[in-house]
């Protein structure tokens, strides 16, 4: 067995269910961990993985809610994040097969590269032709953001899983990604605000797709994993993805092995990861809007993201990633899944008890430090669960499945809000329906509580035999 399985305590080939406190580390990350070659270029390919992922989502809206569109068509459009609910489809292919043009960077390396140029021409495309072109035209190229950023997740993710030497650097690269993929986030979350004030959405898009360049500077600076070439290649040489045997491997191996390694609790534990994070992605299309319609400037929101959210974001992210060490997951995510259950219903109080900075300051830090919290703790989680020689699969399987119920639900939130508009007034029915998307946290809670007493029984049987 090699040193990266005993470290994580698994076997070779695939990952049990993490126990409540198995593999838990005692040890701290050292600030002289973060300056190694590998973590530096993993906290670029965070920034590079985070940079997207609002500008066709919650920022998108507010670009559109700007130009008078509709909240039903703003949720609608939303739904162009499904690519991100899909990327398990593709997974197999970027598992076993070389880009041509960009084979000389490596596996994984030509890949990430080939995506992240893709997302940049997309961004500055939809700077280019704005709104003006028509919701058509820009929902398309927001399209083809999302798919190629969704590429971008699923080669980043395997590169950072594959690359780990042990259990520790594993954690280490996974709080570097974390780490720079929150501050992309708050960066098309906050700062694009500011600059949109300034310059304009369109100018902003235009900017922002130059600032894939980052993740492109990483890409050509980054080692592919070389053990992960090693396994990936004799799965090569055994059956090339072509023939019958090679793509059943590639496309049906991954999940035939998820299901065999953790039997029918495989079932439980997909449905409590697709039902996690549904409080974020249904309130994410209506938040921004929210905001536009309470009256406060888009200077304010971005002041206050950036300052007061950006340092609540890191101590979740800080918080997330100890709790994760110290407790285990299971509790971990228990924790993370109320404090995103109750910041999200907390955004019902500006609506309620009327407009105060103070207020609203409040409740973005509250939201911000509960989602990178359980952000965090849902990574860590998932990333324990994958098999070496299927980890971009494996990985985009449980990623996506975090995302499909929500990114289908919350195309509905415009149409919602402006449902109980009619007997609410707007406001009150923005209030209404940040308590809802609260609400849909708890069955996650539980499901996750119930694998946790699972977990502690299995690990408890043993000994009272």
């Amino acid at each position: 067995m090699s040193a990266w399985a005993k470290s994580n305590c698994i076997s070779v080939e695939f990952r049990e269910a993490p126990l409540e406190n198995e593999c838990v580390s005692t040890q701290k990350h050292r600030i002289a961990g973060y300056l190694r070659p590998k973590t530096l270029a993993m906290l670029l390919l965070g920034f590079s993985s985070g940079l997207p992922f609002y500008l066709v989502g919650n920022t998108f809206g507010y670009w559109l809610r700007d130009e008078r569109t509709s909240l039903t068509a703003i949720g609608f459009l939303s739904w162009v994040g499904i690519a991100y609910s899909l990327k398990f489809l593709w997974a197999p292919l970027i598992d076993r097969v070389d880009l041509p043009l960009f084979k000389r960077l490596g596996h994984r390396r030509g890949w990430m590269m080939f995506s992240q140029i893709a997302v940049g021409m997309a961004l500055v495309a939809m700077g280019g032709i704005g709104t003006k072109a028509g919701l058509g035209r820009l929902g398309a190229f927001a399209l083809i953001v999302a798919f190629a950023a969704a590429t971008q997740d699923i080669v980043v993710d395997a590169w950072r899983i594959e690359s780990a030497d042990d259990g520790e650097e594993q954690g280490l690269l996974a709080s570097a990604y974390q780490f720079s993929y929150r501050l992309a986030l708050l960066a098309t979350d906050s700062l694009i605000l500011i600059v949109a004030a300034t310059v304009g959405w369109r100018m902003s898009y235009g900017i922002y797709g130059a600032g894939m360049a980052v993740g492109m500077i990483a890409t050509w600076f980054a080692k592919e994993p070389d053990r992960a070439d090693a396994v990936m290649s004799e799965k090569k040489r055994e059956a090339q993805l072509w023939t019958l045997r090679g793509f059943f491997d590639a496309v049906v191996g991954p999940f035939l092995a998820f299901f065999r390694t953790h039997g029918w609790l495989a079932l439980v534990m997909l449905a409590a990861i697709s039902l996690y994070r549904l409080p974020d992605f249904i309130m994410g299309p209506m938040a921004n809007p929210y905001y536009h319609d309470i009256g406060l400037t888009k200077q304010t929101v971005g002041a206050v993201r950036g300052s007061i959210g950006l340092f609540a974001t890191f101590a979740g992210i800080a918080a997330g990633g100890y709790c994760s060490l110290k407790l285990g997951y299971m509790r971990a995510l228990i924790i993370g899944g109320i404090l995103q259950a109750a910041a999200t219903a907390a955004f019902a109080t500006l609506a309620f008890s009327g407009l105060s900075i103070r207020l609203f300051a409040l409740v973005m830090a509250g939201d911000n430090f509960g989602l990178s919290f359980a952000g965090v703790a849902l990574v860590a989680y998932i990333s324990s669960l994958t098999s070496l020689g299927y980890t971009a699969t494996q990985y985009a399987l449980l990623s996506s499945t975090y995302a499909w119920l929500g990114k289908i639900l919350k195309g509905f939130s415009g149409a919602a809000v402006e449902s109980l508009s009619a007997t609410h007034g707007l406001i009150h029915a923005y209030g209404i329906f940040f308590i809802v998307c609260g609400l849909t946290g708890v069955p996650a809670i539980l499901l996750f509580a119930a694998l946790g007493y699972w977990y502690r029984r299995k690990q408890t049987a043993p000994a009272s035999v």
